[in-house]
Parts: C-alpha cells; structure tokens; sequence
C-alpha cells in the first residue's frame, strides 16, 4: 500500500472519530455538561470543557481535511489524544467514581478499554504524522539506487 493511502485512510479515521465524539456530545450537551462536573478532576473545568472539547475535535477534523494545515492538524491529533489517554490513565488510577463523559458508541466501552482504543489512534496518529512529514524517496535520474 503507497504511503499516501495509508495516510489518506489514518485521516479519514481520525476526522470521521473526532467528528463523531463531537456531535455526540453537542447532541446532549446536558449529559455531557453533568458527566464532566461529576469528574473529580473537571469540576472546575467542566463550563470551559463542555464547550472546548467538542470545538477543538470539530477544528482539528477540519484541519486534518485541508491538506495546506494537516502536518498541524495531525499534531494536534496527536497532543489530544495524549491528552485524553492520559486522563482516562488517571481516572482509572486515582478516582473511585468513574463518570463516562463520551457519547455513543464509544459511551458502551469500559475505562480500560478505552484507554486500549486512545492509545491504538494515537499510535495511529503518530504514523501518520511521521510518513505525512517525510517526503517519498524518488529514484535518482540516472536510475541509481539513493540511501542504500
């Protein structure tokens, strides 16, 4: 498989993944407001992630689907996934109450599943940003192999 493909495929998941966390959770964005207030660790946050998590899924998806901004919109990827892994890593560490704050499909996974499935996309994420930032090796002209 071209190394285009595999990037095309990683981002296609990566947009249709974050677009659909975020419509879910606009779709019933009392629940998902409820379910981050009852988080020990977003309680204080919970007025500004309500509203931050869905928009930064949204604007990164977007920027994944315009080729001029996608090495930015992978690294982005990247850093929230991150960022979501490791609070599932904490939740499951240190919190006795585990509110799931995800909606759909994605709601029916348990925390350690979860977790398996954010750190499979950032590995995913991480591969495509890694192919996406090194250019195809193209034969030399004079049919000589390059970096043997």
């Amino acid at each position: 498989m071209k190394k285009s493909a595999v990037i095309e495929v990683i981002v296609s998941l990566l947009v249709f993944l974050f677009i659909y966390a975020a419509i879910s959770k606009l779709l019933d964005l009392s629940k998902f407001r409820y379910q981050l207030g009852q988080s020990p660790f977003m309680t204080r946050l919970a007025p500004i992630a309500v509203w931050a998590i869905p928009t930064s899924e949204i604007l990164i998806a977007i920027a994944l689907m315009i080729k001029r901004y996608r090495t930015a919109g992978l690294y982005l990827a990247f850093y929230l996934m991150l960022v979501f892994s490791g609070y599932i890593y904490i939740m499951l560490r240190y919190s006795p109450h585990l509110p799931c704050t995800c909606g759909g499909v994605l709601s029916s996974m348990s925390w350690k599943q979860h977790l398996v499935f954010n750190l499979f996309f950032s590995g995913l994420v991480l591969l495509s940003a890694i192919l996406h930032q090194y250019p195809p090796l193209h034969p030399h002209p004079t049919g000589k192999k390059l970096n043997t």
